[in-house]
């Protein structure tokens, strides 16, 4: 090794461990992982998706419930929520499969498209499993939620989410996306949004002005949820609390206290961020907070969104 690479790899550990220091006080408080994701590329269809480019490299392309709960485990993520990672039907029955295998993995939010004339058949079908908790809709998979939002076929199906007391995922942030949310909160007051991974999208500065507004938009619209994921994100070099506290702080004035969750985004974050390093930062954050607002993120809130049912003992309810 040579002497600088030495010096890079010294500094930073000592980095992150500054940051685990940070960290250590609020290590008790349950988490429950609102976006984690399941796959395995052996089976012999194979899989439309495999991690992060270094997991597909590293891991083979498999993504279990066991290989999650040994990451998951020594950091007290008591419970995870996994998000679709497969366009295929059926996948969102090999995804319920693998989870009954594990209490850890308290629901999955699926991937229907709700325009589709077999919606309702699929939807009817899979929510009577306690573990479907919703959908997922935004820009992903060569769909565009944005170009849907005044389709009578797509809102009718996202009345039926609704209706039945589940939940609809974004994918993959922008102003559009978010600007999106907010007209189907007005045609559907009564359907809960997640929005995905909001501090991974950094407006330039000529997106400022709307990313501000369509943020104020949202602050007064109950119904609109955030995941506080990706906080080290692959497309800023930036990395620790420090280069992103100010985001967090307009996000969390945004949605407040009791409308932010966590998330790992496990394991299309590897490479970019350990999961032990995502819980660091997010705990290290909300250090600066109050506990009950600690609480809230890290499990509490995860409850009143998704309304998941408790599996394992070590689980809050």
């Amino acid at each position: 090794m040579q002497r600088r690479d030495f010096l890079a790899g010294a500094a930073a550990s000592a980095f992150w461990a500054g940051i685990a220091k940070a960290a250590a006080p609020l290590a008790d408080i349950p988490i429950i992982d609102t976006h984690v994701h399941l796959f395995d590329s052996r089976r012999p269809q194979g899989v439309p998706y495999a991690g992060s480019p270094e997991w597909a490299k590293e891991k083979n392309g498999v993504a279990l419930p066991s290989t999650y709960r040994a990451f998951a485990a020594p950091l007290n993520i008591v419970g995870a929520i996994e998000l679709e990672a497969s366009p295929w039907v059926e996948d969102n029955l090999w995804v319920l499969e693998q989870m009954h295998t594990d209490t850890m993995f308290v629901g999955t939010v699926g991937d229907l498209e709700p325009e589709k004339p077999d919606f309702v058949e699929l939807f009817n079908r899979f929510r009577k499993d306690p573990l479907f908790l919703g959908i997922r809709c935004g820009k992903i998979w060569n769909r565009d939620v944005t170009k849907q939002v005044n389709d009578p076929r797509f809102l009718d199906g996202l009345k039926r989410v609704a209706d039945a007391d589940l939940v609809m995922d974004t994918a993959n942030p922008d102003i559009e996306l978010m600007q999106a949310m907010v007209k189907i909160n007005d045609k559907i007051p009564s359907l809960r949004i997640m929005l995905d991974h909001l501090p991974s999208f950094d407006p330039t500065p000529a997106q400022q002005g709307a990313y501000d507004a369509v943020l104020k938009e949202i602050h007064g619209r109950p119904k609109i949820f955030a995941k506080l994921s990706e906080i080290d994100h692959r497309t800023s070099p930036a990395r620790g609390l420090a280069a992103h506290k100010a985001r967090l702080d307009q996000l969390m004035a945004t949605f407040g206290a009791d409308r932010v969750v966590f998330g790992t985004d496990w394991p299309n974050s590897w490479g970019t961020a350990t999961p032990a390093q995502i819980v660091d930062i997010a705990r290290a954050y909300f250090a600066t907070r109050t506990r009950e607002e600690a609480e809230k993120y890290f499990w509490k809130n995860s409850l009143s969104f998704y309304k998941w049912k408790k599996r394992a003992k070590n689980q809050p309810g």
